[in-house]
């Protein structure tokens, strides 16, 4: 009975459709290394535009279903910052993201590895930081700049400044990542000292 339950608990539609952005992870990455020119791009976009979805409605199901679990909670954020990670890595690894725009991927995965290893900690001690305003508008930012850029070079030949806005976007989430990151760390310190002492 009670793996039965569990088995139910694993597979519900909002855990269903976080496995489902997981998988899309390396099929979004292969695109790039198993394809050439512009179909390698928009099916790599559209591979992300579908697992940018499924973080939405995971977490609405979820809600409206009450389906809400500690499995659920667990994978959905390993998803999504396995879905930005590797598709920051890919970008930098053809070019498209390079020079000083490399910055702005580095602060972005930096304060994703920070902020999770300070969740997790605080885990520990039976706190938790709600996620702000600010932080869902940078996941918004961040999720359309990695589009645009995905598209990159074949968008370009539809609209001539889908990189740059790409890019523009980029920085501009990284710059709010900045701001999230440091709020979140400011939440959560004081823990963290009032712990050690």
């Amino acid at each position: 009975m009670e793996r039965t339950a569990t088995y139910m608990t694993a597979f519900t539609l909002p855990n269903c459709l976080t496995y489902v952005r997981m998988t899309a992870v390396p099929t979004m990455a292969a695109c790039f290394f198993f394809l050439k020119g512009d179909l390698a791009h928009w099916l790599a976009l559209s591979i992300f535009v579908i697992a940018a979805i499924t973080d939405f409605f995971d977490g609405y199901f979820a809600r409206a279903w009450k389906q809400q679990s500690s499995l659920g909670r667990m994978l959905d954020p390993i998803a999504d910052k396995l879905l930005v990670g590797v598709a920051l890595l890919m970008l930098a690894s053809v070019g498209i993201i390079g020079d000083w725009s490399l910055w702005a991927a580095i602060i972005i995965l930096s304060r994703e590895i920070l902020v999770s290893g300070l969740r997790e900690y605080l885990a520990e001690l039976s706190v938790s930081v709600p996620v702000t305003q600010l932080a869902k508008y940078k996941t918004t930012m961040q999720m359309l700049a990695l589009g645009f850029l995905i598209a990159g070079p074949a968008g370009d030949k539809v609209f001539q400044w889908t990189s740059t806005i790409g890019l523009t976007l980029l920085w501009g989430a990284a710059i709010i990542t900045l701001y999230t990151g440091f709020d979140y760390f400011r939440a959560g310190l004081h823990h963290v000292f009032h712990d050690g002492s």
